[in-house]
């Protein structure tokens, strides 16, 4: 096949690209350090056509409304990448034909983007809505801050118990479906997560231990004492957001259309492995994006 991608050219994109041309596939990346925006630059592309354009950074409606009808006539088929925030975190086990009703500014947004790809292409869109994407490559650090800091070890502040479910996916399993779906001509919308309810926080933590093998003892705050101290979910403590935020669906969306399709999973131990790899590759004074300060968390652990 012959792919455009418009972004492409960070985490996500990276992996989707080394998934295509693995598979013997050409792509093409169309970003602003290339051939330009999509904004105002598509028209650089002249009259050449592509089997799919892959859409990583579609987020503005506008924005993704140019590009959807520019590649209307010129590409095979659409795959634009969505998120799980679509749904209404209030619904239970969200499943593809959940409402996208989202209120919070980035879900809508990509659900918008989501209903304009749809009425361009119909059954030539692909619509992917992965969960928290983890794996190398990541800028947010919101799984990478595990395995990072039980590599340090030491005494590890952790949230609520053992037993939290959470639920990510990791970026190469996203490309991995992605080639596998466009070689396939599949078109529809796919949620793509760990299955629910199949990982818990002990589960990662111990694939930490097992793959920095340093010495550490994790300490489980719960969520009050958590809150009383300023503690957010998500960033503060990755993958983690507690009951009393009222979003029950927010770890427990449903994979199994995918799962039909073809989605495969790497092992946890493969994913902490090699995103503490890849981390301990990147700039040594540079800061975490999510987690605690070596400070902050100290701290916490002192207090009453």
């Amino acid at each position: 096949m012959d792919v455009l991608m418009i972004g492409g050219t960070r985490f996500l994109g990276i992996h989707v690209t080394d998934a295509l041309r693995a598979r013997g596939h050409a792509v093409t990346h169309f970003t602003r350090r290339t051939i330009g925006d999509r904004r105002t630059d598509l028209a650089r592309l002249g009259t050449r056509s592509w089997d799919a354009v892959i859409d990583t950074s579609g987020y503005r409606p506008r924005d993704v409304e140019i590009s959807a009808r520019y590649f209307a006539g010129r590409a095979g088929a659409y795959v634009f990448f969505s998120s799980v925030s679509v749904y209404d975190a209030a619904d239970a086990a969200p499943d593809e034909d959940a409402k996208t009703t989202a209120t919070q500014e980035y879900g809508a947004n990509k659900a918008a983007c989501e209903r304009i790809v749809v009425s361009t292409f119909r059954h030539r869109a692909l619509v992917l809505r992965p969960a928290l994407i983890v794996g190398p490559h990541d800028p947010t650090d919101r799984f990478t801050y595990w395995p990072v800091r039980f590599s340090l070890g030491g005494t590890v502040l952790a949230p609520e118990s053992p037993a939290f479910v959470t639920q990510f996916v990791d970026a190469r399993d996203v490309a991995d479906f992605a080639t596998h779906a466009l070689e396939r001509g599949y078109g529809g919308t796919f949620n793509l997560a760990s299955p629910p309810g199949a990982i818990s926080l002990g589960a990662v933590f111990d694939a930490c231990r097992e793959a920095t093998r340093v010495r550490s003892e994790t300490v489980w705050a719960d969520a009050a004492f958590l809150a009383a101290h300023d503690v957010g979910p998500w960033i503060d403590m990755p993958l983690w957001v507690p009951a009393s935020e009222g979003m029950p669906g927010f770890f427990r969306t449903s994979v199994r259309r995918a799962l039909v399709a073809g989605l495969r999973y790497r092992s946890l131990r493969e994913t902490v492995r090699d995103t503490l790899a890849w981390a301990k590759g990147r700039a040594p004074t540079r800061a975490m994006h999510a987690g605690l300060s070596p400070e902050r968390e100290r701290e916490l652990l002192l207090a009453p």
